[in-house]
Formats: C-alpha cells, structure tokens, sequence
C-alpha cells in the first residue's frame, strides 16, 4: 500500500455509490460504514467550500493538488451523493447531488449544440487542456463523460424529480442516441469538437457495451415511450456489433479496435463486468439465446482470470495471452468495486426478475 499517494474524488465517490448501494440491497452494517466513510471524505477533502463542486485531486495529507472541476468527476459526485441519499435519506447527500445538478448546468452545459464541456478550473472558467487522462484528446466533448453524465442524472431523478432535470436528461438520452452512437457500425465515437463532429475512429468496446445497457436504463427512468423503444433496438444492435467483433475464442472482451479490426487484444477487469450485463440486457430484449451464451461465456472468463479467491477483490489487467498481471494495484485512482460490484449487484437483480417471469 502506498499510504503517499495522491487521492482523487473519482474513487471516494465510486466507493461511495458501490457501498451505498449495498448497504440498500443486504442492510449490512459494515457496507454503510464504508459509505459514510467515503460520504465524509468527499466533504471534508474534496468539496470546495468557496466555488462549489468537487475538485479532481488532493495530496495525501489533504493538499490540494489539481483543483480542476472535471464534469466527469462532478457527474460520479451525483451519482454517487443521489445513491447515498438513496440509502439512508441523509438530507446533506441530496443538497450536495442537486447543488452539482445545478453547477454543471450554469457552467458547463453548451446551449448552442447541447451537451457539456468536459473541464474547469477552480472558479469555472474552461479549461485549454480539457482531457480527463493522458491517453485521451484535448477535445471540447467525449462519450466516456457524457455517458456517465446520463448515468448520473438517471440515479438523481430516481430520488428528485424535477422538471429542469427530466428536460435535460430528454437531451442527453437523445444525444447518446444520434450523435455519440453511430448509426452505421454501432459503435460509441469517442471524442468530438464543439458541434459534435466526430474526431477519431477508434473503438473502445468495454464503453459500447457500457453503453448498451445504461442508455436503455436511462430511457426507462426517464419514461419516453418513443427513447424506451429505440434505446432498446439500439442496444441490441450494438451488443451484436460487439458480439461479430470484439470477443476473443474464449468469451473475453478485449480493450479497443478501430475500423481495420481490433488495437488492443488485451484485457481489463470492468469491461468483463460490463459485458455480462451487457450481453444479458440483449438478451432479455431480443429473446436472442447467443446472448444469453455470450453473458454466461463472459462470466465464466471472469471467474477463469480476474477473481482473486486468495484475497478477494479481481485482478485489472490479463495480457491476450491470457497471462493474469499481478502485478497491477487492485484499488488505485481508477480502480475500485464500482464496475464489478455494480455488475454483480445488476446481475443478481436481473437473473432474480428471470426466474421469477
């Protein structure tokens, strides 16, 4: 453990959402003492009390390191606030998801082609280098924080149903369908300028079935008969491109490709995780039973190469080899319980609707 490493709200507020969310489910009091845990640390290390928002990272003594509001951190600060409110009622929780609602909708949201800008600074100027990593483009707006925009609005109407935020979410869902999922290959483009012209052909597969089943839990959520439907057909649609393209003989999913096949034949922990939910949700739409064979092939991998039954929690990174890296921190920065608990607290939900129909 390195007890020197610099700490970011993108981690407390996904450990926050994870532990939240089973507490709701199992009623275990050591979840909802990990919740509060990661419910007072983004409070008291991360909120900035003078500009509101959470900034992207501070030192381990609680420094202040990059100050920056990145709107995909301030998304995961909703999603993860709404959750906790969601589980315990605590009033602070729902302020603080509602006061975030309200910051990314004075500041970063683009009234001209909609969607939101993807990086601030301390008070709330645009950033020159908006990128959330260094593998990313400096471009003005990307699928990876517009899906998790949705995603985070889709937990906040779960628990405040304002008419601002229905408006807003109609323009997000609507926007994940015509402008980030192509209608020719199905695949989330992934970065774009300020009118969304698409800036690079590159497929990031974990993301596209990320996005086949949150889109259509949006839509839901939201209630549009007319997004309920065409998320539905979309999603298939992408689950089958994924299907034809991106699984190896073995049923893992590899990391990226592009136009001419695939880039990165590796694989990481949560595109597993999200490919059996992924792959399940096609199923119990489309009756589609390879599917069904895809959902269970992709669990059977992830019990095969990611579970650690030693000491608990899954392994990140296994080469196309199919050699389990061990080397790789299994809580970091950007690695937490929050894609794989998600998928097994999903999973178990929609296994339970299946046998009871």
């Amino acid at each position: 453990m390195d007890e020197d490493a610099p700490r970011g709200a993108l981690l407390s507020a996904r450990i926050l959402w994870t532990y939240a969310a089973a507490y709701k489910r199992y009623q275990a009091p050591e979840y909802l003492e990990m919740a509060r845990w990661a419910y007072d640390d983004l409070l008291s290390r991360f909120w900035d009390e003078t500009h509101g928002g959470l900034y992207w990272m501070v030192g381990a003594d609680g420094e202040v390191l990059r100050p920056r509001k990145q709107i995909y951190g301030q998304a995961f600060g909703i999603y993860a606030f709404s959750e906790y409110y969601s589980a315990t009622g605590e009033p602070g929780a729902i302020e603080k998801a509602t006061a975030l609602f309200r910051l990314m909708e004075d500041h970063s949201h683009d009234p001209e082609h909609g969607g939101y800008f993807e990086a601030y600074t301390r008070d709330w100027q645009l950033e020159s280098d908006l990128r959330l990593s260094e593998v990313d483009m400096n471009e003005m707006k990307s699928m990876n924080t517009h899906l998790h925009v949705m995603e985070a609005y889709t937990n906040l109407l779960r628990v405040w149903d304002n008419e601002e935020l229905r408006s807003r979410q109609a323009e997000n869902v609507d926007i994940m369908m015509h402008r980030i999922v192509s209608p020719t290959t199905f695949h989330t483009l992934l970065f774009f300028d300020e009118a969304w012209n698409s800036r690079v052909d590159h497929i990031s597969y974990g993301h596209d079935i990320e996005t086949n089943w949150l889109l259509v839990e949006s839509a839901e959520v939201l209630g549009n008969e007319r997004y309920i439907t065409e998320a539905k057909a979309l999603a298939v649609s992408m689950a089958q491109a994924i299907y034809d393209e991106g699984l190896d003989a073995e049923g893992g999913l590899v990391n990226d490709g592009d136009a001419s096949g695939i880039t990165d034949p590796d694989f990481e922990w949560w595109p597993q995780a999200e490919a059996a939910v992924g792959f399940l949700n096609a199923y119990q739409l489309s009756g589609q039973a390879h599917f069904l064979q895809a959902a269970l092939r992709s669990w059977d991998f992830i019990e095969t190469y990611f579970i650690d039954r030693q000491h608990g929690e899954w392994f990140r990174h296994v080469t196309k080899d199919h050699v389990v890296d061990r080397s790789a921190a299994k809580v970091s920065f950007w690695k937490c319980p929050y894609h794989n608990g998600r998928a097994c607290m999903e999973l178990i939900d929609r296994l339970e609707k299946m046998v009871e129909g």
